[in-house]
C-alpha cells in the first residue's frame, strides 16, 4: 500500500484521517494491555497505538524492524510538544512487516556510548541517527546556497578531470595506474588549480565548481584523504574582487543556516601581524590573550633559561592570563609546548604583590615591574613565556594560547569570527629540502612590493594571496595568478625547477599561456570544514557520509584492500612484500 504521509508531518489538522506510514521501529513500550510504538523515518517520529484487541499485530516485532502501518489519526491525551507530531498518534488498524533487523551493535540515538571505530564499521546504522542525518541535510543546504549565489552572479559550473598529471608541488599525489598505457600513472587532483586557470585562458569569465579533491597526507580531525571544496576563478579580477565574492557567499551561508548577519566587511590582517599577536596564520580572535615580545625586559636577566638569547638571536615571548592557573592546567600547557618541540614552558604567577612560579625567584625587581606594566596586571595573573627563534616560539605560544582557551572555556561555540589573512610570504623554508619552496604554489603572483627582487630577497618576498579564517581554522585560500611568462620563469627558477623539470611537468600548461592569457585570480575553501564548524562537530568525519578513519581506512568495507594478481598483471604491476 502507498505511503500517504511521512513520520514527521501529521498534526491536529489530520485528526480522523486514515493514513499509511512506513518506517523503522524506534521503540516499543507496553503499558498494561496497550502497546506504543515510536515509528521513525527520515522526517521524524510518530507514536503508534496498538489496542488490547490487536496485540497479535506486534507479535515478534523488535526495534529497527521496518514496518508499514495503516490507521486513524487521533489526538493524544498526553501530548509531547518537543516533537512536531507530539499532539497526535495513530490508532493502528493493521501492521505489515517489510523487513526484520538483527540486534544493532549500538542504540540508534543521537548520543551513543560506542567507539568511533564501531560507528564507522556500521556507518549505515550510524547515519540513521538524527544527528548524523541533520549533518547531511546541512551539507546539502550549504551546497545549494553556494550554487545559487554563484549562478546569480553569472558563474559557470565546469567539471574538471579526476585523472590528471602528477606534478611535484603540494602534498603527495594519489596515483592511478593506466592499463591502456603501460607503466604510466594518472594522479588524482589535489585541486583543480591548473585546469581552472586554463578555463580563464579559454575565455570563460567566471568559473566555479563543488569538487572532490585528493591528498595523500597524514590525517587529523579536520582532514581526510578525499575531501570536497568550493573552487572558483575570475578573469580580469583583483584580489579584492575575489574576496568580495567569497565574503558574499560565506555571509549568505551564515545568514540562511545560522541566522547570523555579518553586516560589516571582514577585517584583513597581515600575515606578520597574525604571527606577532596570535602565533599562527589562522588566529581564533574570539578571545584576546595576545602574544607579547618580552626580549627587552630580560636584557640583563639572571633567569638561566633566557641566558644567551642575544648570541643566538632568540626572542623571548609570552602571554598573560588574568587568573592563577592550577598545577594540572600548567602540566597540560607544558605538554602542548613539548608537542611543538619545546622541553618546558616557563611561568610566573602574581597575586597580592607576591610572585611565584618556575622563574619567579630569578626575576629582578625591574623585570617584575616591567612585566606588570607590559601586561597591565591589576590583581592576579599567570604569565607563560619561553625563548627561541621568533617563528618557532611564536608558533608554540600560539598553540599554548589555544589550549588555554580550551582549558578555561574562553570561547562560545555559537560565536563566529571571520577574517582575511593577507600579505603572505611568497616562500617558506623547507627543512627537508634545505631551501625555500613556494608557500602556496609556483603560479601565485608576487605582491607588487616584491616584484623587483622576489627571486633574490626570498625571506622578505610577499605573495598576492589570501586566506579566509574562521575561529582558528583555515577555511580556504586563494591568490592572484602569474600570467606574465617572464615572471613565471623567474618564479620557477627561484624555487629550483630546471628547464627539463619545467617542460616535463608544466610544459603543457605554460604553452597555453602563449596564446593570450587574461589576468585572473581565484579561491577555494573546504566545504567539509565549514560544515564541521557549523554543526559544532569535533571531527570532519561526522559531516562526511562515508569517511576514512585516522589511518585512511574505510572501516565499513575495509578499503584499501589487496587485489588479485590477475588485476596487477593487467596493470603491469608487481607487489614487493616488505616485513
Amino acid at each position: 500500500m502507498k505511503r500517504t504521509h511521512n513520520c514527521g508531518e501529521l498534526n491536529l489538522t489530520n485528526v480522523n484521517q486514515e493514513v499509511v506510514l512506513k518506517g523503522w521501529i524506534k521503540k516499543i513500550r507496553k503499558m498494561g494491555q496497550i502497546t506504543f510504538i515510536d515509528l521513525r523515518d527520515f522526517y521524524g517520529v510518530t507514536q503508534i497505538v496498538i489496542g488490547e484487541n490487536k496485540q497479535e499485530l506486534i507479535n515478534n516485532l523488535r526495534p529497527e524492524y521496518v514496518i508499514s502501518i495503516t490507521g486513524k489519526v487521533i489526538e493524544r491525551k498526553s501530548k509531547n510538544l518537543e516533537i512536531a507530531t507530539g499532539e497526535i498518534e495513530i490508532d493502528v488498524e493493521n501492521i505489515e512487516l517489510i523487513n526484520k533487523s538483527k540486534v544493532t551493535p549500538f542504540i540508534i540515538e543521537n548520543e551513543v556510548e560506542v567507539s568511533e571505530e564501531i560507528r564507522m564499521e556500521y556507518r549505515y546504522l550510524d547515519l540513521r541517527r538524527q544527528k548524523m542525518q541533520n549533518n547531511m541535510v546541512l551539507r546539502a543546504k550549504v551546497n545549494s546556497i553556494i550554487r545559487k549565489e554563484f549562478e546569480k552572479d553569472n558563474f559557470i559550473e565546469v567539471e574538471t578531470p579526476y585523472f590528471g598529471k602528477s606534478t611535484p608541488e603540494g602534498a603527495r599525489d594519489f596515483l592511478v595506474p593506466s592499463r591502456l598505457n603501460k607503466n604510466t600513472f594518472y594522479a588524482l587532483p589535489q585541486s583543480p588549480q591548473l585546469y581552472k586557470q586554463l578555463l580563464m585562458v579559454s575565455g570563460f569569465d567566471k568559473y566555479y565548481q563543488i569538487v572532490r579533491c585528493f591528498r595523500d597526507e597524514d590525517l587529523r580531525n579536520d582532514r581526510q584523504p578525499e575531501f570536497t571544496q568550493l573552487d572558483m576563478e575570475m578573469s580580469f579580477a583583483t584580489a579584492a574582487e575575489v574576496q568580495d565574492q567569497i565574503e558574499k557567499v560565506i555571509k549568505k551561508i551564515f545568514l540562511e543556516v545560522k541566522g547570523i548577519d555579518f553586516k560589516e566587511k571582514l577585517i584583513k590582517m597581515p600575515f606578520k601581524e597574525a604571527i606577532d599577536m596570535y602565533g599562527c596564520d589562522k588566529p581564533d580572535i574570539r578571545f584576546d590573550l595576545k602574544l607579547n615580545t618580552l626580549t627587552y625586559i630580560f636584557a640583563e636577566t639572571q633567569v638561566k633559561l633566557f641566558e644567551g638569547f642575544k648570541e643566538n638571536n632568540f626572542a623571548i615571548r609570552g602571554i598573560c592570563i588574568e587568573e592563577l592557573l592550577s598545577k594540572k592546567q600548567l602540566e597540560a600547557l607544558t605538554e602542548t609546548a613539548r608537542q611543538k618541540g619545546f622541553n618546558n614552558l616557563a611561568f610566573a604567577k602574581y597575586e597580592n604583590q607576591v610572585w611565584s612560579g618556575s622563574i619567579a625567584s630569578s626575576l629582578s625587581e625591574d623585570e617584575k615591574e616591567k612585566l606588570i606594566k607590559q601586561f597591565n596586571i591589576k590583581d592576579k595573573a599567570t604569565i607563560l613565556l619561553n625563548i627561541g627563534k621568533y617563528e618557532k616560539v611564536s608558533d608554540m605560544l600560539g598553540a599554548v594560547r589555544n589550549k588555554v582557551a580550551e582549558l578555561l572555556s574562553l570561547t562560545d561555540p555559537n560565536d563566529y569570527k571571520l577574517l582575511w589573512i593577507v600579505d603572505f610570504p611568497l616562500y617558506e623554508w623547507s627543512d627537508e629540502k634545505k631551501s625555500y619552496v613556494a608557500a602556496h604554489n609556483p603560479f601565485t603572483m608576487p605582491n607588487i612590493k616584491s616584484i623587483a627582487d622576489f627571486e633574490t630577497n626570498k625571506e622578505e618576498a610577499m605573495a598576492d594571496s589570501y586566506d579566509l579564517v574562521l575561529n582558528g581554522y583555515e577555511l580556504g585560500s586563494g591568490g592572484v595568478r602569474i600570467t606574465d611568462s617572464e615572471i613565471q620563469q623567474r618564479m620557477f627558477e627561484a624555487v629550483g625547477l630546471n628547464a627539463e623539470t619545467i617542460e616535463k611537468n608544466f610544459g603543457w600548461f605554460i604553452n597555453a599561456y602563449k596564446y593570450g592569457a587574461p589576468s585572473h585570480a581565484g579561491f577555494a575553501f573546504g566545504i567539509d570544514r565549514v560544515i564541521m564548524l557549523l554543526a559544532h562537530s569535533e571531527a570532519i568525519r561526522d559531516v562526511i557520509a562515508f569517511p576514512k578513519n585516522s589511518k585512511g581506512i574505510d572501516m565499513m568495507n575495509n578499503a584499501p584492500s589487496f587485489v588479485e594478481d590477475k588485476q596487477l598483471d593487467e596493470l603491469n604491476l608487481k607487489i614487493i612484500k616488505q616485513d
